[in-house]
Formats: structure tokens, sequence, C-alpha cells
């Protein structure tokens, strides 16, 4: 078989959009959920009164299944159309959608975003949007879904297309890099088969739009920076340290170090789905063993890259942040979690030193005493312990972060400098 380019997909939007039925519905359209496990799901969903759930039901089973198999990171799940192979970035249902977007969907290439046509622009709508744009997703494809709620009427759709066109202005995402798609993802309209309810629609379905996207270049000529998710022990190879080649490439024989817990060795085996592979690249989840790397020697957290271009490691980093939600405001010497890739660290906010205006990028003011809700910033920040860091302008999958403290997401950035030890 071929291997066709591959995408990392980001699916976002408000909790009750239908972002599970859309996932649901796509993986069946493209075969990737055979026919038979989608009527069990009917089935069930029907005994408990929740007909129309069996295509949310496949993610969550799967998910379920997943987690009790030794899967290597649950929240991916995959699908494949003409032109590419997609992996869906966590998969809806996750409680915690913001902070698997940073350690995951931050490297996503491409989002679809879920608007409800019955209920428009959501807060969350609003947050993952703002998110996408952080943290540098390219194009954006907007289902307005459940048409069916709406009888399929158009002056609805053209309604929340104009809102949703309002907000991507407001976060400065080009709203010519998103089109706009109306569909029921539980009734099937315009998913993969155009719908005969809609004949006033006659741009792209969604497998069209997907279809259509850039093919991302891969960070293969950037330094190998591999963040650890895991560590196993594994009977006859040994401690087994997993996570996803996020930049380079990771080869058998190489010598290689893992940051902040500052070790080495040279890599002896590489396994991917189950099968001994003498290379990975980016996008690839592995397990690898490295000669004299025991299980208490790495943690989730590290980052592991070439023994002669380490991961840097922070002291102090500089950052622009933009505040979503805080209940009151950001003072000099705030010490909430820094979540970045599969690492997060409780890291104090040693100066704020410059407000932004978010929607032109323009100074508003140095040095001021506070910060809060819808203000963006450059801060310096100080990790209260090691924290493997890159700068977003060298290798912007090492370099994006989402700030959170109880219990919430209250603010994402990128990292503009790193200043080491």
């Amino acid at each position: 078989m071929p291997e066709k380019p591959h995408q990392n997909l980001a699916i976002i939007g408000h909790v009750d959009h239908g972002k599970s039925t859309l996932v649901g519905r796509l993986l069946y359209e493209t075969g990737s959920v055979p026919e038979h496990i989608i009527e069990q799901h009917k089935e069930e969903a029907e005994e408990k009164g929740k007909g129309g759930f069996e295509f949310a039901y496949v993610m969550d089973n799967l998910a379920e299944e997943r987690e009790r198999g030794v899967t290597i990171d649950i929240a991916h799940q995959e699908f494949q159309t003409d032109e590419y192979y997609f992996t869906i970035v966590d998969t809806p249902g996750h409680r915690d959608f913001v902070k698997n977007m940073i350690t995951g969907a931050s490297q996503a290439d491409n989002a679809v975003l879920v608007v409800a046509a019955d209920d428009g622009v959501a807060p969350q709508t609003q947050e993952h949007v703002f998110l996408a744009r952080t943290l540098g997703i390219n194009e954006l494809i907007v289902g307005v879904n459940k048409m069916d709620r709406v009888d399929y009427e158009e002056s609805r759709y053209r309604e929340v297309v104009t809102e949703v066109e309002d907000l991507l202005n407001q976060v400065r995402f080009a709203t010519e890099d998103a089109s706009f798609i109306p569909i029921s993802a539980l009734e099937g309209d315009n998913v993969v088969e155009r719908s005969g309810n809609m004949e006033w629609y006659d741009g792209e379905l969604v497998l069209e739009a997907l279809n259509g996207l850039e093919e991302p270049e891969p960070p293969t000529d950037a330094p190998l920076r591999l963040p650890i998710q895991d560590v196993y022990t594994i009977s006859g190879i040994g401690t087994v340290p997993v996570g996803r080649v996020e930049t380079g490439l990771l080869n058998t024989g190489d010598n290689v170090s893992f940051q902040p817990s500052d070790v080495g060795g040279e890599v002896k085996t590489i396994e991917m789905h189950h099968e001994e592979v003498p290379r990975a690249e980016p996008g690839d989840n592995v397990g690898f063993n490295v000669r004299g790397i025991g299980k208490d020697d790495i943690h989730r957290g590290d980052v592991c890259g070439p023994a002669d271009d380490p991961p840097s490691v922070a002291e102090t980093f500089t950052a622009q942040i933009v505040v979503m939600q805080h209940p009151s405001v950001i003072t000099d010497g705030y010490t909430p979690v820094f979540h970045a890739h599969t690492a997060q660290v409780a890291c104090t906010i040693e100066s704020i030193d410059q407000k932004i205006d978010a929607s032109s990028g323009e100074v508003e003011e140095e040095n001021p005493d506070f910060i809060q809700s819808g203000d963006a910033a450059v801060i310096t920040v100080r990790p209260q312990k090691p924290l493997s860091i890159e700068p977003s302008s060298e290798i912007p999958e090492l370099g994006s972060f989402a700030v959170r403290d109880m219990g919430q997401t209250i603010a994402a950035g990128r990292v503009l400098e790193v200043n080491g030890s």
C-alpha cells in the first residue's frame, strides 16, 4: 500500500454541537469502523433511549476499549480519504480538551470547527477558535451542524456563518482560510454525500474539503524532538519510553539525550504498531529502548533529542500569551501550572513586560501592573522545576503551552525566547 501523506486534524467546537457524531460519521463513511459495530451501537443507543447517538457511542466505546488495551495514546483516531491519512487529535469526549489541544493538537495542522445551527457561536466555540489561532492552525473547515434541526434553512445557515466570521475576525484568523459547509452529521447531509435537503448549497462537502487541504511539510529537517508520554518496563526489552516524534528523525544507533533529566545513551530498538522499525519520523507514535537507561531515570514531560544538539532547558523564558478567562487579574508572582507538550510544571510569572492589543498586535503598554481576561501580553516566566521547551520560531511543535489554574485553562501562549542555565 503506497503511503499517503499524513495530516493531524483537530476537531474543535462547543461540547454539545456534535463533534463526536461528526467524527463517528467520518470514521464510518471512510470504512474505518465496520458497519456491524455501528449497528451494535445503534441498538445499544436505542435501548438506552438515546437513538441518534450511535456515532457518538462509537467514539466513546472505542476510547474505553482502547484505554483497557495498552495502545499508545488513546486520544487518537484514524481514517483515510483519497488524498490523506488523517489522525484526529483528541477525540471528543475527553473532559479536558484544551490541555490535549496543547499537548496534542497544538501539533494539528488544520482543524474542523463544529458549530450547531440551532445554537450558533457558544463560549467554548470562542475559546477553541482563539486557541487554534494562537497555536498556529492553518486552515479551518467550519461545519455548520444540525441543519436538520433548523429545517435545512439557508437563512439560518447564513446567520451562523456571519457569527463565525465575526469571531474569526476578532482573533485575526483570516476568514479566507476558512470554508463553511452546512451539514447534519447525524443524518449524513453534506459530510460524504451531497444532501438533497439543501439544494441551495453547491459548495464542497466535508470530505472534499479535507481532501483539498494543503499537504503539511513534515519537520524532518529540524533536530529530533520527542516528548515522552509514559515510561514502561517491558519484559525481554527493558525500559521503554513512549511518545510521539514531533520533529526530526529517530534512528536505531543514534545517541540521544533526555532533558531535563539529563541522561542519555544509544537507541537500541524502535517499535511502532507492535513492529520493530529502523527509524521513526514526525507524527509517529513510538516506543523505544535506550541502552543503559532505567525506568526511574526519565519521566513523562522529558524531551528526547540528539546528544550533540540536546533539547533546551529553560531557567526562564519569555512568551506571548493570550488570557482567555481569569476571575480577577494576573500580576507578577502568579504561579499557575503550565502545560507544554507532555510536561506539566508550575511556573511563576516573574514579570509582565508588555501588554499587546490582541486584535492588532500593537504594544499598548510597557510593564503593566496587571493583565486580565481578553488581554494579550509578553511575559517572563520562571519554571519551578526544570522544563524543556523551545522557541516557537525555531521548533513550533515544542513552543506552545496552555496555562491552567482552578481547573480551567486561563491562557494559551507560545515561547519567544529560552534562557538556559
